[in-house]
Formats: C-alpha cells, sequence, structure tokens
C-alpha cells in the first residue's frame, strides 16, 4: 500500500473534540481519484448531532484559547509548517490523488500554504488597542479588538488545503475556535489533513472541528447553529446567496468569496509574447479550476491576429493527461460529469456561431485545451465562470470598449492588463470593476498579507493581511472616568 492510501484510510473519519470518528449518518461519501475513478476512501456523513457537539466543544475549547499568551499559540503554526516540509512527499501523493493535481501544482499549493501559515504567526501580536480623548473631563476610551469566538468555514474543491488554511490559520491565530465542512470530494486534503497537521503541532483539543457532510443531511444547521458568530464560505454565488440570506436573519457576519469571470486585457502595446504566456498560465492552470482564472483573453484589434496565432500554439502544446506524470500541464477536472458539462457547454456555443480555433475530445474527466472566439454576446460562456481549460478569445477596439468587455458580468473578482505603459495600464486598471487587477501580470495571484475579494457576485468581505483581524475580532469600547461625570438630572 502507498504512503497516500494509507493517509486516506486513516484519515477517513469526522475530527470532533479532539477524537477521529465516523458520522452517524446513514449514508457515505465517497472520496475518488478524478483521473482514474479509484475509490480512496468513504467517510460516513455527519448529521446534525455531530454539527452540534463540534460547535459545543469549540464553544468550549475557545475561551482558553483565546486568553492563552499570543506567543504561545503562534508556536502551533510554526510547528505546524516544520510538519509540513517533514511529510511533503506524502501530502503531494495525496493532493496528486485526490484533487487530480499536477506535481507543479501540488507544489505551489504547498509552498503558497505555508507563506498563509508564516503570516498568521505574526497576527496574535499585531492586534492592536487604542485610546482615544473623550469630550468628557476625567474621561478615557478604550478601543479593544477580541475574538469573535467560533468560526465556520465552508471550503471548496479547489485548493483545498490553501483556501481552509487563509481562514482557519488567522482564526485560530486571532483566538477563535474553528468549525470546517471541506467540500465531498476533497475530505482529506481539504480538512482532515489540517486536522492532523494541527493536532501535531500541539493545537488544543476541540478548537478545531471537521464534518464531512451535505446539505442534503444537515439543511442549514452549519449556518442557523447560534455558536458561530462568522460564516466563511467559498464557492458558487447561486450557494453564496442562500448562506447570506440564512446568516443575514440571524446577525452573523459573512464572508464569502464566490467565484469569477476574469478578464485579461491585452492593449496595443503590450509585449505579446509576455502577455501568451500571462493569458495560457491564467486559463490553464489547475485545468482552469482556479476562481481567479482568465475566462476572457481581450485583446486589442491592432495585435489580435499576433496574439491569437501564438496563444492558440502555445495552448496547443501544453500535455494533458495522468497527473502524476512530471510532464503533464493539464490534469482531469474533479469529475467526469463536470467535463461533460463543460464540453456540452461548448458545443452549444459553436452550434450558436462561436468558432473553436482549438479543441479535442474529452477522455472522462480529461478536457484538452479548448479556444473560442466570435462567441456570440448572449452566450452563457460569455457571461458565467468557466471552471475548465476553456477560453474565450474577443476582440475590442481601444481601451475603452475593452473596459466595456471586461465589466460585462455580474462577477468581478480578478483581472489583468498587459500594456508598455505602466500608468496607462493603472488607468484601464482602475476602471475595472473588480477587486484585484494586476498590470502586466497572471490574474492567479493571491499574497498573503495584501486584501483579497471581490465584488459584485464575485462576494462580500476581505481576507488575507489586515482584513483577517476586521474579520476575526470584533470591536469593543469601554471607557474609564478617572474624575466625576456631571449628569443631566
Amino acid at each position: 500500500m502507498s504512503p497516500y492510501a494509507e493517509l486516506f484510510q486513516r484519515y477517513a473519519q469526522q475530527y470532533i473534540a479532539g477524537t477521529w470518528r465516523p458520522g452517524s449518518g446513514e449514508w457515505d461519501v465517497i472520496d475518488l481519484n478524478p483521473h482514474n475513478g479509484e475509490k480512496l476512501c468513504s467517510i460516513t456523513v455527519a448529521t446534525a448531532v455531530e454539527v452540534d457537539e463540534a460547535y459545543r466543544a469549540a464553544e468550549r475549547a475557545q475561551r482558553d484559547w483565546a486568553e492563552l499568551n499570543p506567543y504561545r499559540r503562534r508556536q502551533v503554526f510554526e510547528r505546524m509548517i516544520a510538519l509540513m516540509d517533514e511529510h511533503e512527499a506524502d501530502i503531494t501523493e495525496a493532493m496528486i490523488a485526490e484533487l487530480g493535481a499536477t506535481r507543479p501544482r501540488a507544489a505551489y499549493e504547498l509552498a503558497l500554504s505555508k507563506e498563509f501559515l508564516q503570516e498568521a504567526m505574526q497576527l496574535p501580536t499585531r492586534v492592536e488597542g487604542r485610546i482615544l480623548p473623550s469630550a468628557v473631563s476625567g474621561k478615557e476610551n478604550y478601543i479593544n479588538r477580541a475574538p469573535v469566538g467560533t468560526v465556520c468555514v465552508i471550503a471548496p474543491y479547489t485548493f483545498p488545503l490553501l483556501m481552509g488554511l487563509k481562514t482557519i490559520a488567522p482564526a485560530l491565530a486571532l483566538g477563535n475556535a474553528v468549525v470546517l465542512k471541506p467540500h465531498q470530494s476533497t475530505p482529506v486534503c481539504g480538512g482532515a489533513l489540517i486536522a492532523a497537521l494541527l493536532a501535531e503541532a500541539g493545537l488544543p483539543r476541540g478548537l478545531f472541528n471537521v464534518v464531512i457532510t451535505d446539505i442534503a443531511e444537515v439543511g442549514d444547521a452549519l449556518i442557523e447553529h447560534p455558536v458561530p458568530r462568522v460564516i466563511c464560505f467559498t464557492g458558487s454565488d447561486a450557494t453564496g446567496r442562500h448562506i447570506a440570506s440564512v446568516a443575514g436573519s440571524r446577525f452573523k457576519r459573512v464572508i464569502m468569496e464566490m467565484g469569477g469571470n476574469s478578464a485579461l486585457l491585452v492593449l496595443d502595446d503590450a509585449d505579446v509574447d509576455y502577455a501568451v504566456e500571462a493569458a495560457v498560465f491564467s486559463r490553464f492552470f489547475d485545468q482552469g479550476q482556479v476562481c481567479m482564472a482568465a475566462n476572457r483573453i481581450v485583446v486589442d484589434r491592432r495585435v489580435l491576429e499576433e496574439f491569437t496565432a501564438k496563444f492558440v500554439a502555445r495552448a496547443k502544446s501544453l500535455r494533458v493527461g495522468d497527473p502524476a506524470d512530471p510532464e503533464t500541464h493539464i490534469g482531469p477536472l474533479m469529475n467526469a460529469r463536470y467535463a461533460e458539462t463543460l464540453t456540452r457547454q461548448v458545443q452549444e456555443a459553436v452550434a450558436d456561431g462561436a468558432t473553436l480555433l482549438l479543441g479535442g475530445e474529452t477522455r472522462g474527466s480529461l478536457v484538452p485545451p479548448t479556444v473560442l472566439t466570435d462567441v456570440p454576446p448572449h452566450s452563457p460562456l460569455t457571461r458565467q465562470e468557466i471552471f475548465g481549460p476553456v477560453v474565450l478569445v474577443i476582440p475590442a477596439d481601444g481601451d475603452e470598449d475593452a473596459v466595456r468587455i471586461a465589466n460585462d458580468s455580474p462577477y468581478g473578482l480578478s483581472g489583468a492588463v498587459h500594456t508598455a505603459d505602466v500608468q496607462r495600464g493603472l488607468r484601464v486598471a482602475a476602471q475595472i470593476e473588480s477587486g484585484i487587477v494586476h498590470v502586466n501580470d497572471t490574474t492567479v495571484v493571491d499574497e498573503p498579507i495584501v486584501p483579497f475579494g471581490g465584488q459584485k457576485c464575485s462576494g462580500l468581505g476581505r481576507l488575507n493581511g489586515d482584513a483577517v483581524v476586521e474579520a476575526f475580532t470584533t470591536t469593543k469600547w469601554i471607557s474609564v472616568q478617572h474624575g466625576r461625570t456631571r449628569f443631566l438630572f
């Protein structure tokens, strides 16, 4: 048995109150390798009873954790980084098996996850209070920050280790407890593995809990429960709308990242060869299963012919196949159903008038690089998130038209502008309705200290850097009257 296979069997359980245990539901989540369909493990789902037990365990453990010396809290994350280094080979194999990740993509996620942990290490000692003057003589106003209490994290199957840790680590570092529901397709890399590493790093029992379940089993129990005060969700905008509605009716704070329809703009003075490389990475990295991926490449007509020819040639050179093969660039989508849906959408767009510049046969969950142009403006592909290696090349008549096309979307997460004139790039970037825009770079960028989040249907709130302090703490005003206040009556 390979090391990663043993890892899946060991952690194919719920993790509640510091104990590995089966769920009490009547059906199992089946964890499959997306490339070959191999069964990795099965996990009996958690019910609303386990959800309640996880929240109650978190609530009990959080009080002592919040009072712990901040230098002690940071030690947990320091040890976790060392453990990730120690077990890097096994974690990489697990990612290839469960996520269909290529080796370079797995290495990217591991490296960035450790960067986020390094940033989380600094948070316990970075929270500051203030003393403000008062209009009342003799009074001082103390403005303090306190942990919110317990945070619920509902994570996606895309970059599950990173997307989990970028919320879990800062929430814990700031004195909170966390209950995580990983995606059913990635219960180990996105859930159980994080729990195992945190436990080995010395996190007190009960502070972090993993419930592997589905809305069909627990309904809205994760959101409605009275214990969590913040709900962090990454996923579709349809699910996000529902979560925001339920959470809002109970006055819970929500942090939401709900995907994107990013545009990468190539202006008429851009370095075409470099823009091609940036666009290829922006679209095809991790098979295009990235919320920041460039769905639309918007190219000025004056460089359209040159860019398109080079872009199609570069995309055609990408190797599709087994993610375990070091030579593979594009591995499988998370399952064959997603691949079938995407293939059907491409076929419908072509039937509706789009031109297929590059494509090929879908084999199981493997979709080859696909490039479309002349896509009708009313086509669903122009306005929705494309979660796979399919990209639209759209001509633009100047900067104003390019901005118009970029903004013609209900989403606004990430984007990029390529130009030889940085000031021109900044002017164009400022006009794009997106939470993130990069000048002369890829659309797929995440950094631990820079606020991350979107506009419009791409989400609410921000993560990373100082934004997580705002997200996972609450402000408290305490005043002290050193003299005597003169009351009105």
